[in-house]
Parts: structure tokens; C-alpha cells; sequence
């Protein structure tokens, strides 16, 4: 689990290429210029990620914060993140 989310310096706009181990469907490349595209990318990757790095690579600890709120997580997830930074859980009772 990330500690710290200034950690989180991937992307927030342009094209990703997801890996395989991420997304499995036919194209993996994605626009996150396009705000809902972003926030799919973002459950995705919060979902399905197991290594540091991946949330690393695909993640913006700034963006992440800003989505939070809007983003459609499983419970599990949503509260482990939130267990482990306050922020996240003070953007999601904000909004």
C-alpha cells in the first residue's frame, strides 16, 4: 500500500497504454484528456494493481484526491485507501 500519495506521479493527461495485467480487453490505450476516461483508468488501475509500482506508474496522487470522490470502488478498496490517507476520506464526505 502507497503511504504517501505525493509518491503517485503518473500521468493526467494524454494517452496510457495500460499493461495486460492491468486490462485485459482488446485496446488498452486510453485518453485521459477525456474526465470519465480518467476515472476509469483510475478504478481500474485501484482495483486491479498489486505492486507498488503499477500504482505508481498509473496514478496521480493530486488527480487521485481531486476523482476521489467520483470514483465507483469497491468497498474493500475504498476504505483501505481511506484508512490509509485521511485526505481521500475528507474529499469523499466533502463533496
Amino acid at each position: 500500500m502507497i503511504t504517501d500519495l505525493g509518491i503517485l506521479r503518473g500521468p493526467t493527461t494524454g494517452t496510457i497504454e495500460l499493461p495486460l495485467r492491468l486490462y485485459w480487453g482488446a485496446n488498452s490505450t486510453f485518453d485521459l484528456d477525456n474526465p470519465a476516461v480518467l476515472r476509469w483508468v483510475y478504478q481500474t488501475v485501484l482495483r486491479e494493481a498489486v505492486h507498488d509500482d503499477e500504482l505508481v506508474s498509473y496514478l496521480n496522487g493530486d488527480m487521485l484526491a481531486a476523482v476521489w470522490p467520483e470514483l465507483a470502488l469497491p468497498k474493500g478498496v475504498r476504505d483501505a485507501w481511506e484508512d490509509h490517507h485521511p485526505a481521500l476520506r475528507a474529499a469523499a464526505r466533502a463533496a
